[in-house]
């Protein structure tokens, strides 16, 4: 396992600030960090996804790259005004990073909030145009809806590459799809602890099954949500816990940014409309004035 991990997982063993970091990091360096007992991010992990490696052991076995007390934070769904706000900030807070695997459409309608998850130093990956289950569509189907997605967040971002991590909606993965994300050297990430936020809605529960799950496993990916409310309300009190668990956070980095395709590029212009990558705040340009 140690030696098929060698052939694509290149570890970072920066701390952040290091000149390593601001090399590995998927935009521009964080600021500092003013919060001197923060979180923080422990290593910095580089993925090389030529063939479609997947992580996460609910589902992949082959790449157990995490050190014991380590964990890597994920959040689905998003980007979302308010709760995608709140993470970022309580991220901030912790001097620490995440992984977010934006909705393509999702990022088609706030590509500002999608922008600054970007421009604070996390790490975008992409999860479907408009997280339809992948096993119940046609092959055709299956593909555009990757494609549109990795589109949206790529022309949200600034007509940018897109990190290449995919999550697939409902963690369901076709064998079609898995062969034809390899065939784009897109890695998979399936999760090693479910918060389950999106059946518990309340930040207590939140917590609590992550930790529970933590104390349990050791390590792991943790699968939230910061489209969730409850999620946004509970993520600066689970990074406390994890800081005073003695928990270690590692973010994750590709080696080789995706390039979406033109074709679903011009698609996804025609569907939202021209003038995307230059958005404005929807707050800026719609504003209710009267309410009875």
């Amino acid at each position: 396992m140690r030696t098929a991990l060698a052939l694509f997982v290149a570890v970072s063993m920066s701390t952040v600030g290091s000149a390593a970091w601001a090399q590995n990091a998927p935009a521009a360096a964080p600021a500092k960090c003013e919060n001197p007992n923060a979180l923080g991010v422990t290593r910095v992990v580089e993925i090389d996804t030529t063939g479609g490696p997947g992580f996460g052991f609910e589902h992949f076995k082959a790449y157990d790259f995490l050190r014991d007390k380590e964990v890597v934070l994920t959040f689905d769904d998003g980007p979302w005004p308010g709760h995608t706000p709140a993470v970022l900030k309580a991220l901030a807070d912790q001097c620490t990073k995440a992984l977010f695997f934006a909705i393509g459409k999702h990022a088609g309608w706030h590509p500002e909030i999608l922008k600054r998850v970007a421009a604070e130093g996390h790490t975008v990956g992409t999860h479907t145009w408009s997280h339809k289950d992948l096993s119940r569509m046609t092959q055709d189907e299956a593909v555009a809806e990757y494609e549109k997605g990795l589109a949206a967040v790529s022309i949200a971002l600034g007509n940018k590459p897109v990190q290449p991590f995919f999550r697939f909606p409902a963690l369901r993965h076709p064998p079609e799809m898995m062969k034809y994300l390899a065939d784009r050297n897109v890695g998979i990430f399936s999760t090693d602890l479910d918060s389950f936020d999106f059946k518990t809605r309340k930040p207590e529960h939140v917590i609590a099954n992550v930790m529970k799950k933590l104390e349990k496993n050791g390590k792991g990916i943790i699968l939230m949500h910061d489209f969730q409310p409850a999620t946004a309300a509970a993520t600066p009190e689970l990074l406390k816990r994890l800081k005073d668990g003695g928990y270690k956070v590692v973010q994750i980095t590709g080696k080789t940014p995706i390039e979406p395709k033109k074709e679903f590029v011009d698609m996804v212009m025609k569907e939202i409309g021209g003038g995307l990558e230059e958005a404005r705040p929807m707050s800026s340009v719609i504003k209710t004035i009267k309410e009875n």
